[in-house]
């Protein structure tokens, strides 16, 4: 049976759901529910992400349906509904770390896998405990420009966007051997940076890296990072180049294109995979929303590995 109302309106007209689905915040019955966090209050440079998931929701509108290269139709296949946002606190980070990962478990209570738009880096963090609150430790795999295991990026606070996979490890939320980091690149504070992240537990790709080994070879590193543990994906759109991307609050040249990024998150077909999040998109820095429709598109090949999961289940 098909969970696809008819599309009856053009994309512009009605309300912009991702993807046109059906609002619904308590996500009753529903196999996936996508959820905004309309935070940006832990960026370290240019602000704006708040409006991200606002900018992805509008670009989802042209998701018809079908995704070709998967050949799967995860609107058919999933009861897939927008659950809100997150009702964030902008003057308090922790405030905001409780509310979203309230939300994240009141969502997953409910039978739903959850897809976070963001927002900064930092709402990985609480999205992290609500999914490893009954899941326990996590395998992450980590596409980003930046390590975003630092200490600290302001002396005497603990979050921000640079930091909630250090706090993640030392929470232990992240299984010991099944961290990888894909795309890092750019300067850095200090030489230490990534040998840090590897100290801590992470397998790290930089973007030279990406290149040398091919899609093939990082899949491969993946695959032999992650194993067979729950998978939670999280996704800074500025591990993408800003020729690409360039609406993002901290972008760094030597990316990704938008085709490697796309045959990574194929590439994860697969996995048991619990939860995901897109993030950093900054609708201020995007000309002609470039980047927000590159976001729905990756938001989409998510819901499409999804779909794929479930359809092999039905058949099994």
């Amino acid at each position: 049976m098909s969970h696809t109302p008819e599309f009856t309106a053009q994309p512009y007209q009605g309300i912009a759901t991702f993807g046109r689905r059906p609002l619904d915040l308590r996500a009753a019955g529903a196999d996936v529910a996508i959820l905004g966090v309309p935070y940006d209050s832990a960026t370290t440079y240019r602000s704006g992400a708040r409006l991200g998931p606002r900018a992805i929701r509008e670009q989802s509108l042209l998701l018809w349906g079908y995704n070709n290269a998967l050949r799967v139709n995860p609107f058919e296949t999933l009861r897939i509904v927008d659950a809100g946002d997150v009702d964030v606190v902008p003057v308090s980070i922790e405030a905001t770390q409780r509310a979203i990962q309230s939300r994240v478990e009141d969502l997953r209570g409910a039978g739903a896998k959850v897809l976070l738009l963001g927002g900064d880096h930092s709402i990985s963090l609480p999205s992290l405990r609500g999914h490893a609150s009954t899941l326990g430790e996590l395998a992450v795999v980590h596409f980003d420009a930046h390590p975003d295991t630092w200490n600290e990026e302001f002396p005497g606070h603990r979050y921000s966007h640079g930091t909630p996979f250090r706090r993640a490890l030392e929470e232990g939320l992240i299984a010991k051997g099944s961290y990888v980091q894909v795309g890092l690149r750019g300067p850095t504070a200090g030489p230490g940076d990534y040998e840090q992240a590897r100290a801590l537990g992470a397998r790290v790709l930089t973007a030279d890296a990406v290149y040398d080994l091919g899609m093939d070879g990082v899949l491969e590193e993946i695959h032999d990072a992650v194993r067979k543990r729950p998978v939670y994906v999280t996704l800074d759109i500025d591990v993408v180049d800003p020729a690409f991307a360039p609406g993002t609050g901290t972008p760094e040249v030597g990316g990704l294109t938008s085709r490697q990024i796309l045959q990574l998150v194929r590439g994860l077909k697969g996995f048991n995979l619990v939860g995901c999040d897109v993030v950093e998109v900054a609708p201020a820095y995007d000309p002609a929303g470039i980047t927000a429709i590159l976001a729905a598109n990756l938001a989409f090949e998510f819901l499409s590995l999804w779909g794929i999961s479930k359809s092999h289940k039905k058949r099994s």
